[in-house]
């Protein structure tokens, strides 16, 4: 268990609010729509990676993986970023934020699981309250940016109708006892615009349209070199 402090954005007013951290679900094969969800698997077999057991399927990583900072350090340049939304219990409550399920590609070829627990999962550090969202949950907007040899282009764009319904998605993962405290979870992503590559650098937002606001954040990709 760790603690991380978030500013909860309440109709533009922040408030700090510290979470003990102390487990990290991501949630993957989250697709609302079976042909969209079979495009990214198919995506990912074209890169020596296998099909899930179940869609959707609920892989945990260490909670310890979650971080704020503005850059991460990987091993080789087979890792990439994905745009997710993030659900955080506490207290009986949920919270949305945004974040990306940074995965080397390389070591999920041959293990998801081992592949989650590979690198950093960085996320913003501003949260909303479920309860303020959920009405207008599918008008939410997912986006990435991945800076690519100098060059930054979108690399995600999607709106959540296309994802599971949130309930829906708490309810397979846990069942009828809901988001636990303390619990991390990243609901899923959408597949990449060109293909999945690495990049310098990765931005993600996911925004309200309903009440104008946006979560966001950006790291750097430090590769460190692999020596046999």
């Amino acid at each position: 268990m760790f603690d991380l402090t978030f500013n909860v954005d309440d109709k533009g007013m922040l408030t700090p609010l510290t979470l003990a951290i102390d487990q990290a679900v991501i949630a993957g094969w989250t697709g609302r729509d079976p042909v969209a969800r079979d495009k990214h698997i198919a995506e990912l077999e074209a890169i020596g990676i296998a099909r899930p057991a179940t869609t959707p399927i609920y892989y945990r990583c260490s909670a310890r993986r979650i971080t704020q900072d503005d850059r991460i350090e990987v091993s080789g340049e087979n890792s990439s970023g994905e745009v997710e939304f993030v659900l955080i219990g506490w207290q009986g409550r949920i919270f949305v934020g945004c974040g990306s399920d940074h995965t080397d590609r390389k070591v999920e070829s041959y293990s998801v699981t081992v592949s989650k627990q590979m690198c950093d999962k960085p996320v913003a550090p501003v949260l909303w309250e479920l309860e303020e969202v959920i009405a207008h949950w599918d008008r939410l907007i997912l986006r990435s940016w991945a800076t690519i040899g100098g060059a930054r282009v979108l690399y995600q764009e999607g709106t959540l109708d296309a994802m599971l319904p949130v309930k829906e998605l708490i309810a397979r993962g846990f069942g009828g006892k809901g988001l636990p405290d303390g619990c991390a979870m990243f609901g899923g992503t959408f597949a990449a615009k060109g293909g999945i590559r690495p990049a310098d650098r990765f931005e993600f937002e996911l925004e309200d349209p309903v009440l104008k606001r946006k979560i966001s954040h950006g790291y750097d990709v430090i590769t460190m070199p692999v020596l046999g």
